[in-house]
């Protein structure tokens, strides 16, 4: 039965400090063959390491004191070292090899919108940098401890830093059972929000690979796109009403399901990494827990064939709730480590298919099946969906692994029109291979479609290499030729990652000058001190002065 408004959760897991998990599991055999392949019997493992010091922080005591009447403030290192950023490839190595990026002066953990506010009004006051944190599973630098400011040329302001974890915001606020919404704090993990809202009998349906860590807020703040996103539609698509805390004010926008009251301010917030204010509730759109789901696999004859029947699929408005194609590389390696592929060839294509009754989910399973038939798909059962959907959040952990015995494994994503989708793949396939192997490396690099659009899809990268002695330079000069390559391609630089620090000098060539004069406009307008997450998204400048003199605000 549901419990009284508002409704906290247990506490939610947080991911170790430089791993995914510290359940890192054993490698399957079919890996070990693939690891002992890549490696040539060189490797250079990165094992995981026991935190260095970190400096002492350099809030000042009346700044602590002043954060301090406000909301919780926590300067251990304990909580420092947990909020080191986020969790790309490049973020573990960084730790695992001791190279200093920077750690937060403090750890502030408001307990809802009001304590939000009041935590940045002292930090604008005081010229204090706020890093908005929800699961801190950024794999592009969004949640980085740093002032990223530019101050004089080759140089930047240092000032101080907090990070703003979210997670004391946990809960759900508010049902409107007529309109099937639910309003929930930023910091309410995906798992948490299943598990309150189970009690109603509905469901969110937004599976993220970063389900297990990541928040709400976080979602919306960086446009996630959930494995489930045919069926339920991506993050952006579920929002209805966002309430936003500033250095200026206040916003809660979204009173109606559509509105022509001007330009639509959800948008300037969803996808604005904390860069403008912070998220602190979130409502979104939930539906009844499907009652069954049927799973289905097939094989096409090549990526060609298999994008042309999830085209069609999708153009013919067929929703599975997943529907996902790996090229033959992904094939191939997804039959290394699992015996249930060992025997298939061309492109495995998978499906899940939700409906009220297992009747309606077995129709709508059919009428995907009828489709992918008519481009030479053969039906290889149900277990290879099956055996996706049980290990779907398990991949980063493996990378934990990967990395200790020298093997570098690491995604990147982008999304096309259907007409520019195989000449991007082929770019950025190239790029990465081409890059990897000019530092002496010989990789594997996969790709798969996971979301598709009656115009078009995603394409998602997998690159697995033998990590060499300088792990850093390797991935960030194969980063950046595959962006740009797909830059160069005319597509998207990222279709859910978000921008972050890592994307943010391809963005203008995205939006075009105009495009990032705006959204500096808006930046300056909420955030006129620059205090707000700066250097992410766009690059920052030189802020407005403090005020004169700092001063503690009103609980």
């Amino acid at each position: 039965m549901p419990q009284p408004l508002p409704t906290r959760p247990a506490p939610s897991p947080r991911p170790p400090w430089d791993a995914w998990s510290d359940d890192a599991p054993a490698l399957p055999a079919g890996a070990r063959v693939i690891a002992s392949t890549l490696l040539h019997g060189r490797p250079h493992p990165v094992p995981r390491r026991a935190p260095a010091p970190l400096p002492p922080t350099r809030l000042t005591a009346e700044q602590r004191a002043a954060l301090a009447a406000v909301t919780e403030v926590d300067t251990s290192d304990e909580a420092r070292v947990a909020h080191l950023g986020g969790k790309s490839t490049i973020d573990l190595l960084r730790r695992r090899l001791g190279v200093d990026s920077g750690a937060p002066d403090a750890i502030v953990r408001p307990g809802g919108h009001d304590e939000v506010a009041a935590v940045l009004r002292v930090c604008d006051e005081n010229g204090i940098v706020v890093v908005p944190f929800g699961g801190g599973t950024s794999v592009v630098g969004g949640v980085d401890p740093v002032d990223g400011v530019r101050g004089a040329p080759g140089t930047t302001l240092a000032r101080p830093v907090v990070t703003l974890d979210l997670s004391r915001t946990a809960a759900l606020l508010a049902v409107d059972e007529v309109s099937r919404l639910a309003t929930f704090g930023a910091g309410t993990t995906g798992p948490q929000a299943e598990q309150l809202l189970a009690a109603y009998g509905w469901t969110l349906g937004h599976f993220p690979q970063s389900y297990a860590y990541a928040t709400l807020g976080g979602f919306a703040a960086t446009r996630s796109a959930g494995q489930a996103s045919r069926g339920y539609g991506r993050f952006d698509d579920l929002t209805r009403r966002l309430r936003i805390a500033t250095p200026t004010g206040e916003l809660d926008l979204g009173r109606a399901p559509a509105s022509a009251a001007g330009p639509d301010l959800r948008e300037l917030f969803l996808g604005s990494e904390g860069t403008l204010g912070v998220i602190t509730e979130v409502t979104v759109t939930v539906r009844p827990t499907p009652a069954a789901t049927a799973y289905g696999a097939w094989t096409l004859p090549d990526f060609t064939a298999g994008a042309a029947a999830l085209r069609e699929l999708t153009q013919r408005g067929v929703r599975p709730t997943v529907i996902r194609l790996s090229d033959g590389p992904e094939t191939r390696v997804n039959a290394a480590l699992g015996g249930h592929l060992t025997r298939l060839r061309g492109c495995l294509a998978i499906a899940t298919a939700e409906g009220e009754t297992a009747a309606a989910a077995a129709s709508l399973l059919s009428d995907t099946d009828a489709i992918l038939r008519g481009h030479g798909a053969k039906p290889r059962g149900d277990q290879p969906a099956r055996s996706w959907e049980r290990g779907r959040f398990a991949s980063p952990a493996l990378r934990d692994t990967l990395l200790g015995i020298g093997v570098l494994a690491e995604t990147l994503e982008t999304a096309t029109t259907w007409a520019n989708l195989e000449r991007t793949k082929a770019a950025v396939t190239a790029a990465l291979h081409d890059a990897l192997t000019a530092a002496g490396t010989k990789p594997v690099v996969t790709c798969h479609i996971s979301h598709v659009y009656p115009s078009g899809a995603s394409l998602y990268f997998t690159v697995v290499a033998a990590l060499t002695a300088d792990p850093i330079g390797q991935w960030t000069s194969a980063k950046h030729a595959a962006s740009r390559a797909i830059v160069d391609a005319g597509a998207t630089i990222s279709h859910h990652h978000a921008v972050g620090r890592d994307h943010r000098a391809y963005l203008g060539a995205e939006i075009g000058e105009p495009g990032v004069r705006i959204l500096r406009a808006v930046k300056d307008a909420v955030d006129p001190r620059g205090i707000m997450n700066p250097g992410v998204l766009i690059a920052a400048d030189a802020p407005a002065p403090t005020a004169p003199a700092p001063t503690g605000g009103a609980r």
